[in-house]
């Protein structure tokens, strides 16, 4: 069961990855005090076991730990400032967002100030490793404070100190910068290969057996391209946004990369020219488009 300091948890954002997050944290033991202001989602929150709350504030008012799942910093960073004078002294925040590792940084000085403490904990493994609490969980902070947070965290997946605040932020974008180059080197070979007359499941069945096997070969392609179905419920524009962020820290540490920023050029192309809800996977469909155009010119 839960100590007493983490018996009763904070939740704020309760979108695709909040939900079952949410759902594994009540199937613990944990009463999860939980806010989104869309009412949709505070509906899944309630059928999973979560007492609702009426906003940010209120569930400030009745936690130590307070779990933030939110967009971008820009949106942290105000939920933050909405909540900072309600909570108390030595209670202690978790931003497990994608947010900017250098305003996380910021950010968890302002709130030491008011005696607050916080880690950045963001996840990779989609919605499909949320529902399955195998989420891979960053976590940077003080030892002794994700210490004390990893019995919350370890409900949900792995966690892996990563560093000093800021660290989880820092490695979850440059892990997207990843992901999202070799998503869309992968569409760039299918589309390629199948204009030859090779079989997409062939082509799979060889670079999974092979060096040039990955995430996207592995999951993206087989589970949510090829079928059509481009449903693995993380954004197009969300991914943009992690690789927006690992290219400026590339740049705010002086190792700007020429491949990074081609491929971050590239998903803002398809970004402008996708509809604004468009699943990350979508870039695959949209790179064979490409290169239909360019093959009619």
């Amino acid at each position: 069961m839960p100590s007493d300091i983490t018996a009763v948890i904070g939740f704020v954002g309760l979108g695709n990855m909040g939900v079952p997050m949410v759902a594994h944290l009540t199937a613990a033991g944990f009463t999860v005090v939980a806010y989104d202001p869309a009412p949709a989602a505070r509906e899944r929150a309630l059928e999973v076991g979560a007492v609702l709350a009426s906003s940010a504030v209120e569930v400030a008012d009745r936690v130590d730990t307070m779990i933030l799942m939110l967009p971008n910093s820009q949106i942290v960073a105000s939920v933050v400032e909405e909540v900072m004078d309600h909570l108390k002294r030595g209670a202690l925040v978790i931003d497990m967002s994608s947010s900017e590792p250098l305003r996380t940084k910021e950010l968890a000085n302002t709130l030491a100030e008011h005696g607050i403490r916080m880690i950045d904990a963001p996840v990779s493994g989609g919605v499909t490793g949320a529902t399955a609490a195998r989420l891979t969980i960053m976590v940077g902070g003080d030892s002794s404070v994700v210490d004390e947070a990893t019995p919350v965290l370890a409900t949900l997946g792995r966690v892996v100190r990563a560093g000093e605040i800021g660290a989880g932020h820092a490695v979850k974008a440059l892990n997207n910068l990843l992901s999202a180059t070799h998503l869309l080197i992968t569409a760039e070979a299918m589309t390629a290969g199948e204009r030859f007359g090779l079989e997409p499941l062939v082509m799979l069945d060889i670079f999974n057996g092979s060096s040039g096997r990955s995430g996207s070969t592995e999951n993206k392609f087989p589970n949510f391209v090829l079928p059509a179905t481009f449903d693995s419920g993380f954004g197009l524009r969300l991914m943009l946004k992690d690789m927006l962020i690992a290219t400026q820290l590339e740049e705010q540490v002086g190792s700007v990369g020429t491949l990074s920023t081609s491929a971050a050029r590239i998903w803002s192309r398809a970004a402008d020219e996708l509809d604004p809800d468009a699943d990350h996977t979508r870039i695959a469909e949209w790179v064979d488009h490409q290169r239909g155009v360019s093959q009619q010119q």
